[in-house]
């Protein structure tokens, strides 16, 4: 009996230690870690959110670029991190939807040691052509590629990149015999579409838009339910193939075992970050659109997004080491 006093008074005080903690929540900086290199679409937007998101906290949001292994440096990192709010990870879908079955083995579990706090933003992709290539419609695309089974070639930014999983996704969905050529990188991939050595990728609006301004890139359709304003002539890839949809989300988790107090002060604070005007103003001029969400929400998304991708990984074969 003594000892399930004992017991049960340890886990009140426990109870009572969190609550008191989440309620002087923040008391010191927070670090924000996001799995790519400094001046990257990912790393833009992290720093563009950190800035207000630290005014409204009172406390530095201090942004950690920690790139390497598709994003799983970083997921390790903060999975294993102490589960107490300060260790946020600024995420694409790679870690927690696409790596699960890209990868033979994770060093951290994608379901159980990470949680969602919000969706951040959704980055834009468009489907871009060289300009040489004889085509001006995504249905003339599809049509060209149709008709020359294995002689197109899309460019990624790299083995399992959204670039490459956007690009299989559109493969698949137009029933198309192209072939993929990875590259270290979006810089690269964008040279050699340029020059023609490749013909097709999908990748973000704002690093294709001044080659589609310029006339070097044509430019099919977005990768988006909606267009996009950057292109508002360009239509969706999904008015041709029907639920089409390979936009990048972006969002912000925490190690499992977070307080619920201390992730619905987060999840508070970064919404109301995303609805400022100025923010708003300053992401538009990338293509990218804010978009927030409660964490249930956000929740349910990675897990339709990971079946969506699980299935266009299998049939691609695609695979890191």
């Amino acid at each position: 009996m003594k000892t399930r006093i004992r017991r049960g008074a340890g886990l009140l005080l426990a109870a009572l230690a969190v609550g008191a903690a989440a309620q002087d929540y923040p008391s010191r900086p927070l670090r924000l870690v996001v799995p790519f290199a400094p001046g990257g679409g990912a790393d833009i937007v992290a720093r563009a959110v950190a800035a207000p998101l630290a005014n409204r906290l009172g406390q530095p949001v201090v942004v950690d670029n920690k790139p390497g292994g598709g994003g799983t440096l970083a997921a390790d990192l903060v999975a294993k991190a102490p589960a107490d709010g300060y260790t946020l990870m600024y995420t694409t879908p790679g870690p927690q939807m696409a790596n699960p079955y890209l990868m033979a083995k994770l060093p951290y579990d994608a379901v159980r040691d990470l949680v969602p706090v919000s969706e951040v933003a959704i980055v834009p992709n468009v489907l871009v052509v060289n300009k040489n290539l004889p085509v001006r419609t995504l249905k003339e695309f599809i049509a060209y590629a149709k008709a020359n089974p294995g002689k197109v070639n899309f460019a990624s930014a790299g083995q399992g990149a959204s670039s490459h999983l956007a690009g299989e996704s559109f493969k698949q969905s137009a029933g198309v015999s192209i072939v993929h050529i990875p590259y270290r990188g979006t810089g690269p991939a964008l040279s050699d579409l340029l020059s023609g050595q490749v013909q097709m990728a999908i990748d973000s609006i704002a690093v294709y838009k001044p080659h589609i301004d310029s006339g070097a890139l044509r430019a099919l359709g977005v990768a988006t339910a909606r267009r996009s304003p950057l292109l508002p002539d360009v239509p969706p890839i999904a008015d041709e193939l029907k639920g089409f949809d390979a936009a990048p989300v972006n969002y912000i988790s925490v190690p499992a075992k977070t307080p619920q107090a201390v992730i619905d002060r987060l999840n508070r604070d970064i919404n109301a970050v995303l609805e400022s005007p100025e923010l708003k103003e300053q992401l538009a001029a990338s293509g990218v659109v804010p978009q927030g969400s409660t964490p249930a929400e956000m929740a349910a998304l990675i897990r339709s997004e990971a079946a969506k991708w699980k299935k266009v990984i299998e049939v691609s074969g695609a695979k890191l080491d």
